[in-house]
């Protein structure tokens, strides 16, 4: 098996200041998500030296920066899995082939050569390596704004919800009508003194499944009717919630608002790379390629006819993008490299 790839350790200039490093690696991983974590695992199994690199300054992706108390329902093998769990138990996975996590790089460049494959971050990291795999999830995101916010300079106001511990007691406003808003309500509701759920529609984007629990439980689900004004002295007390179809006013309690309302992705540097893309995702083929030889891609970020956006797809998405770079990387290599269980 292939010795991991060392950690890069900082050159120092002669001002003292940190120069530029470089790292070498057979299969360079951007993103360490969920898919980013399971490609790692997957190409240690499969000997490669392997280095993953993200933007943030810990693994996880989105479920460590905005969901990481969040219950997830669709994992293949777990009934129900916090989202936490779920990124300790792949990082423990991978961390069996000791991948090299560079993190708080953010990849700006990528040069596509015969052989090799070099990305340049925003810190100066080079990174060259012999393939890419692109697991950065959506991209860069940032929340859709709540308007009545705007005019509120106060505190309280928040776009997820990175631990339900700090919401337990108070009076909640949800402002959203997707998964992440009937997911946090019902999440929410054993914890807080109320969850109120508003949405100006009458209809929700939410699994069917969630909605129909959250229904049934003590959350007040507001529909047709948006969020106007919030009120408060240094921290948000209340907000005034208008229904669209009369303007009838009603003021609720809140001490925390929580603005599901979304996020603008965007591809960010990636999208200048010269990538094939369709609605900010990078188009790939039956085996995960992209339009260059070298570069893969996998989970959220990639697109192919009847993409079904599942965490559980990007993990089958990493093994076959992972089993198709080896070929690239070792012509004389099989994609299909047997069972796991057979391995010993």
């Amino acid at each position: 098996m292939s010795q991991p790839v060392q950690p890069v350790q900082p050159v120092e200039s002669a001002d003292g200041a940190s120069a530029a490093t470089s790292a070498e690696a057979d299969l360079l991983i951007i993103g360490a998500g969920p898919t980013g974590l399971y490609a790692a695992y997957y190409a240690g199994f499969r000997g490669l030296k392997v280095a993953v690199l993200d933007s943030l300054p810990e693994i996880g992706g989105q479920i460590t920066a905005m969901y990481p108390e969040k219950m997830i329902y669709d994992v293949a093998g777990f009934p129900a899995v916090k989202g936490q769990d779920l990124v300790d138990a792949l990082g423990a996975q991978a961390g069996q082939f000791d991948p090299q996590y560079l993190l708080g790089h953010r990849a700006e460049h990528l040069e596509h050569g015969e052989d090799f494959v070099t990305v340049t971050c925003d810190t100066g990291l080079v990174v060259t390596a012999k393939v890419v795999l692109i697991s950065g999830g959506i991209g860069t995101f940032s929340p859709r704004p709540l308007p009545a916010a705007d005019a509120f300079s106060g505190e309280g106001v928040v776009f997820f919800v990175p631990r339900l511990a700090e919401l337990a007691d108070l009076d909640v406003l949800i402002v959203g009508g997707g998964d992440s808003a009937f997911d946090w309500a019902m999440s929410l509701e054993p914890l807080a003194k109320s969850v109120t759920l508003v949405h100006r529609r009458d209809k929700f984007r939410a699994h069917e499944h969630t909605v129909q629990r959250v229904l049934a439980s003590s959350v007040e689900v507001i529909t047709s009717s948006e969020v106007a004004a919030l009120h408060g002295n240094g921290r948000v007390e209340s907000a005034d919630i208008v229904a669209k179809l009369d303007g009838a006013t009603r003021t609720v309690p809140a001490q925390a608002v929580v603005a599901a309302l979304g996020f603008i992705a965007d591809l960010g540097p990636m999208s200048r790379w010269g990538l094939e893309q369709r609605k900010r995702h990078i188009l790939v083929d039956s085996t995960m390629r992209t339009n260059y030889a070298r570069v893969f891609a996998a989970g959220d970020i990639a697109d192919y006819d009847g993409k079904v956006k599942l965490i559980a797809t990007g993990f089958g998405e990493a093994a076959t993008a992972v089993n198709n770079a080896m070929t690239v990387i070792d012509p004389a290599a099989k994609v299909f490299p047997g069972h796991s269980s057979d391995s010993g």
